[in-house]
């Protein structure tokens, strides 16, 4: 098998280091980098020698001649971790200069661009893989396995909370920005969606019963599952507990009221999903339906507010 080159757009962003570590740990080069922004020093720690552009228009020039001129060196793979907004476009391209596109979530904002992109895969005979690292994550498996194992007819009783608490600066940010981010949900959320899905079967109802800049609260039920969910980037949003001991992050998942422990064993979990993608074996753009349409009807609906069966924590939420 050759060795897989890649090129990677955003690669001063957060989720970057995740991707870089996966393209080595792959035995994988990567031939060019794009970000606007230069501060770019991760590149150092695992591909020094990779090109970097700041501008796309010489980025996708780089490409271009690599493919045409230069074989060897040409981008098999793109992997994109550029802004939510950007996604769709970024795939667009990696597709259009002969090679298959790798995206982190969400892959797109909206489920009528998956429609589209799927036309330009045909088109292109090139592919979309996405990272849907929770569905490689062993207890994620281990609790499919039970929920398929279990009568048809079964109903999990589900809570999901996360807090990630960020800063002022999010707000200020592409982040905060609904039409670039998606909002709360999209941005933080879907990757749990994805999980929830994953496990529990297609989307039923769907209600929000909350929703500002910082927080989303709301009620989905599934095929085999009732899932109240939390979501917050609200440092406040943290229980006390973990707030006193400076914890900036809180994940819980209650499952017929006891709760699921997964805090470990994310390291590897992109490494894996590059491996499956080089396998022939990874996750396609048509698993990212359900995800990417809970999320676009989370951001239209109009909150109900306190009724019927929600999230515990909205008690402490004053309208």
């Amino acid at each position: 098998m050759k060795k897989p080159i890649f090129a990677l757009i955003g690669a001063a962003g957060y989720i970057a280091p995740r991707h870089l570590k996966a393209m080595r740990d792959v035995g994988g080069t990567l031939t060019a980098a794009l970000d606007p922004n230069d501060s770019v020093g991760i590149l150092d720690a695992y591909y020094p020698e990779a090109d970097f552009f700041v501008e796309f228009e010489r980025f996708d020039r780089h490409l271009e001649k690599l493919r045409r001129n230069d074989p060897d060196r040409a981008a098999r793979y793109v992997s994109i971790c550029s802004p939510n907004y950007l996604h769709d476009a970024h795939i667009r391209f990696a597709l259009r200069v002969g090679a298959d596109a790798i995206c982190e979530k969400p892959v797109v904002l909206n489920p009528w661009n998956i429609d589209i992109l799927r036309q330009i895969e045909e088109e292109t005979g090139r592919k979309i893989h996405t990272i849907l690292q929770l569905r490689l994550h062993p207890a994620i498996i281990d609790l499919r396995d039970l929920v398929r194992a279990s009568p048809q007819d079964k109903m999990f009783d589900i809570e999901l909370t996360y807090v990630a608490s960020r800063g002022k600066w999010y707000h200020h940010s592409w982040k905060g920005d609904v039409k670039k981010s998606g909002g709360i949900a999209t941005n933080i959320g879907i990757h749990f969606f994805d999980m929830l899905g994953f496990m529990f079967g297609n989307v039923e109802r769907n209600v929000v019963h909350y929703r500002d800049e910082s927080k989303a609260a709301g009620l989905l039920e599934f095929k085999q599952a009732r899932v109240r969910w939390f979501l917050s980037v609200d440092f406040a949003d943290i229980p006390r507990a973990a707030r006193e001991r400076g914890q900036p992050t809180y994940r819980s998942i209650m499952m017929n009221g006891q709760e699921i422990e997964f805090s470990d064993g994310f390291t590897e979990l992109h490494t894996r999903a590059y491996e499956g993608i080089l396998q022939g074996d990874g996750f396609g753009i048509e698993e990212n339906r359900i995800a990417v349409e809970t999320v676009a009807e989370i951001r239209i609906q109009h909150p109900k507010g306190k009724v019927g069966d929600y999230h515990p924590y909205l008690c402490e939420i004053s309208k």
